[in-house]
């Protein structure tokens, strides 16, 4: 499962509105990994009959149970989960149960006396879909019934042992109104369809062979239009691939086929991997919480990850459609074929599978360029995680929801440990160790251990101490000083590592971190690796394993300039004792493009943080247009690179260098200023990059165009900063006649930097545009949330009462409300704590809407505890205002408990 995230024991009251558990006056309790157990009970076959009605749901499952033999709690009770649902019966081997012979409360129905030996148990429950408004079990979205189940959804469709270490083979029977859902879709390979006599029902059957846990269950019936081609396998099989979607929106399914098949292919290519069924469905839903999921064969997607074409979908679009298809078709083999033992391994394969289509997108665009983004996203996402409340280790040890773990720690942060590891192994040994894992694991519910003993086996490499990676939180900082020995030609690099504390970890334990180097000599080339004690390196890497650590390099023959952490080796902050000069040195010579680009950012930081505090020298400013001038100008240079090195630090990256005491609208000007001055510096060259960018012919979503309107947008965005009147006149004359969204909604980020008329006019022509396309609504939300300006949240709750917006649709809270307090720093920081009310007024109506978008939403206030005082205090009151709301949710307490607690 890709997002843009075991119940707690306690008491819970049933709200009567909406179906939802909420808290009563006991405080949840954590489950903790600690704690684990065999489940007593295993079932081997699961058949289901599903009876679909909008209201009320019927379904009818036989379970085909036996003791588990690992299980120590030999003649236990039978505990199944069970929410939101109506028991109708219970059958044990072939005999009605009566009332005293079970019991149904907390969400669990109990069976006190099962049979010790193999026994069959049938089930009989309603639902009701309509009035499902979590988007967890099973619900109607646009009028088509629809699953999602992970992470604890199916126990809202039928009483079960609802955890992943119980992995069954599924029969599924679907019933429903021929006119109302003429297509009906489960899990495997279809097997029976037709009519229901005398009635207008019909029915179809899907058998999938290969055992799945219950979070992999899916069922999705509607009417729907789709798109259908083949896939021949690499060992011939032929594979019939579908994607449905709303009717009217085949046409644009294309991008998403293609990029299905290209997925396909490489996984054989890379991994060795094929599809193991005779179908690959995937259908696309508008209401969907997180980005897509992977269910086994029936992968089902929030819309905004297939639907593309140019009048629609932007470069970025077309980008994550690749990427999270890639995603979900990657976790046929790492997640459903070996899925985890137990939600506490969730980075077992999400970390894994993010790998993977990093990877992907490596070979099939630009590996430099994709390995900046993932940086730029992990320190945007996952570094404040670590720096903050919501800290946690990539393996988390103990959780009261575990909706809320879908983090950037468990997903981006687990894809470097990955990384690392290939790092440390090699490229031969890492395929190999995957090929062992897969062979000995397949069909299993595996745990990080044994992931990284199929590692340690195929490589000979010790990764005791690299587990820790796993198991502990927050963010290595490491230090570098070196010092150049001209006499004795020697460098010498004292490097030491340090880890802040993290709740619930106050003592840090020193990383196994690996860190790509090299020595750069005054002739910008890469110096040859001489290292004491071990001789010249095959590979410019060396391994930091200790707190304190020094190397020392022989026969260099000139002062080097260090380059470390090349490609990002490790996810570390890095301190170097670089001067400036050192830093331009880097942008312009150093060969590895990801500390290039790094240089720039330290660089750009360095500036921004002297703005700051108000001793920004004019020499300083000019001296890094004048780098970035040479990067722009220089031809051999990509452009989706020149368009990086333009692009500061983030107002929250400054904040966080600044690290207390934060005056957010200080770092808003401070970032603006230097932005304009580099701006005005840079006119002419900004001026004919405009001038070569213009569009040519047709749209194309090819790297190479897309790079071009990455420069060409982010050129326009310092144009607009540099000479606001000549800035404004050309995003509009990009913005009225443009042909594609990319070229449209680019023109539109620039003019939501300023607070001008020309914005609010722009904005309001492009709702008038396209205000009866779903996804450019979101768009719109989106690029309002973004608009610079003092009465930022008046505008935002002014927008949460259009017509357009919805409460009910995760992507309309997301473009709108996420997009403000993530994208709009100054406005939802602001000084009168206005932006703070209108996200705490937010998640607070979500709770009772739908809990698990307002826990996210409420990640937002992580990293106010950088902030200076007065805003400190009032986003601690907006905190406490949510905890002393009656009926909590289980999930937005754990997350604002922990916030308001720090």
């Amino acid at each position: 499962m890709l997002f843009d995230i075991d119940a707690a024991h306690g008491f819970y009251a049933l709200n009567a509105h909406t179906g939802i558990a909420r808290m009563t006056t006991e405080t949840p309790q954590p489950i903790h990994l600690s704690d684990y157990k065999p489940v007593p009970y295993l079932i081997d076959r699961v058949d289901l009959d599903v009876r679909l009605d909008p209201r009320e749901t019927e379904v009818r499952s036989r379970l085909s149970m036996r003791p588990n033999p690992a299980s120590a709690e030999g003649g236990a009770a039978l505990v199944l989960d069970g929410e939101r649902i109506q028991l109708r019966s219970l059958v044990l081997d072939g005999v009605a149960l009566q009332p005293g012979q079970y019991h149904v409360e907390k969400e669990k129905a109990t069976i006190p006396n099962v049979p010790q030996a193999p026994f069959t148990l049938e089930i009989v429950t309603t639902c009701n879909p309509a009035a499902n408004t979590e988007l967890s079990g099973l619900y109607v979205s646009g009028g088509v019934f629809c699953t999602q189940c992970e992470a604890e959804g199916f126990r809202r469709i039928t009483y079960f042992c609802d955890r992943p270490d119980v992995m069954a083979r599924y029969t599924v029977r679907i019933e429903a109104d021929r006119e109302q859902a003429p297509v009906l879709l489960s899990n495997g390979n279809p097997r029976e369809a037709g009519a229901i006599g005398g009635t207008t029902r019909h029915y179809a059957v899907w058998d999938d062979p290969f055992p799945k846990p219950s979070y992999l269950f899916a069922l999705v019936a509607g009417d729907l239009g789709a798109v259908h081609d083949t896939f021949t396998t690499m060992s011939g099989r032929e594979v019939a691939l579908g994607i449905y979607v709303l009717k009217g929106n085949e046409d644009r399914c294309a991008w998403a086929m293609e990029s299905l098949k290209e997925s396909m292919r490489w996984d054989e290519r890379r991994f060795g991997r094929e599809y193991d069924l005779e179908v690959f469905n995937i259908v696309a839903v508008p209401d969907f919480n997180m980005g897509a999921m992977e269910n086994k064969g029936l992968n089902v997607f929030n819309d905004k990850y297939i639907l593309a074409n140019p009048e629609t979908a932007t470069d970025a679009d077309y980008v994550n459609i690749e990427s999270i298809i890639a995603h979900e078709y990657f976790h046929n083999w790492t997640g459903n074929r070996i899925t985890c033992r137990d939600w506490f391994q969730l980075c077992l394969k999400e970390g894994l599978t993010v790998f993977r289509d990093q990877e992907f997108t490596s070979d099939l665009r630009s590996r430099a360029m994709k390995r900046i983004n993932d940086v730029k996203l992990l320190r945007a996402r996952q570094f404040p995680e670590d720096n903050g409340p919501l800290a946690h280790p990539p393996r988390p040890g103990s959780y009261i929801e575990i909706n809320n773990f879908y983090t950037p720690t468990v997903y981006e942060k687990g894809a470097e440990i990955c990384r690392m590891m290939l790092t440390l192994t090699g490229e031969q040994a890492f395929r190999k160790a995957m090929d062992l894992y897969f062979a000995r694991h397949d069909g299993e519910a595996a745990t990080v251990e044994q992931f990284v003993r199929c590692m340690a086996e195929v490589s000979g490499r010790d990764l005791t101490q690299f587990v820790t990676w796993y198991t502990q939180a927050g963010t290595p900082r490491v230090t570098a000083e070196g010092h150049y020995d001209a006499a004795k030609k020697q460098y010498t690099l004292a490097l030491e590592q340090h880890v802040k504390p993290t709740p619930g970890q106050d003592q840090k334990q020193p990383l196994h971190i690996p860190l790509g180097i090299g020595l750069i000599g005054p002739d910008g080339a890469d110096m040859p690796l001489d290292l004491a004690g071990v001789g010249a390196l095959n590979t410019p890497l060396i391994e930091m394993t200790e707190p304190r650590q020094t190397f020392r390099f022989g026969n260099v023959t000139a002062r080097p300039v260090l380059s470390l952490n090349r490609g990002f080796s490790a996810p570390i902050m890095l301190e170097a004792s670089l001067s400036t000069a050192d830093e331009l040195f880097l942008m312009g010579h150093d060969g590895d493009s990801f500390n290039r680009w790094e240089a720039g950012q330290r660089l750009g930081r360095k500036l921004a943080l002297d703005a700051y505090h108000g001793t920004a020298a004019a020499a300083d400013i000019t001296a890094y247009a004048g780098a970035l001038r040479k990067i722009i100008d220089d031809p051999a240079v990509d452009d989706a690179f020149k368009a990086l090195m333009l692009v500061l630090p983030s107002e929250s990256e400054i904040a966080a260098a600044i690290g207390s005491d934060v005056d957010t609208d200080r770092v808003h000007a401070a970032r603006d200023g230097l932005r304009t001055a580099i701006a005005r510096q840079l006119a002419e060259d900004l001026g004919a990059i405009w001038q070569r960018t213009g569009e040519t012919g047709p749209y194309r979503p090819d790297p190479a165009s897309t790079a071009r309107r990455s420069l060409r947008q982010t050129a326009l965005a310092l144009m607009v900063m540099g000479d606001r009147a000549q800035g404004i006149a050309r995003a509009l004359a990009e913005f009225e006649p443009a042909h594609n969204m990319s070229a449209e909604t680019g023109a539109l980020s620039a003019l939501v930097q300023i607070d001008c008329p020309e914005r609010e006019a722009a904005l309001d022509r492009f709702h008038a545009r396209h205000g009866h396309e779903h996804l450019l609504v979101d768009k719109w939300l989106l690029l309002n949330a973004q608009a610079q300006g003092p009465n930022a949240a008046a505008r935002i709750a002014r927008l949460t009462e259009h017509p357009d917006f919805r409460w009910t649709t995760p992507n309309k809270v997301y473009a709108l409300l996420s997009g403000f307090a993530g994208g709009n720093p100054a406005g939802f920081n602001a000084a009168d704590g206005s932006g703070y009310r209108v996200i705490a007024g937010a998640i607070l109506k979500l709770d009772s809407i739908n809990p698990q978008v307002a826990s996210r939403l409420a990640t937002a206030f992580r990293s106010c505890n950088l902030l200076n005082s007065s805003r400190k205090s009032a986003a601690r009151a907006e905190l406490d205002r949510i905890l002393a709301a009656p009926l909590l949710s289980r999930g937005v307490f754990e997350i604002v408990s922990k916030m308001a607690g720090s």
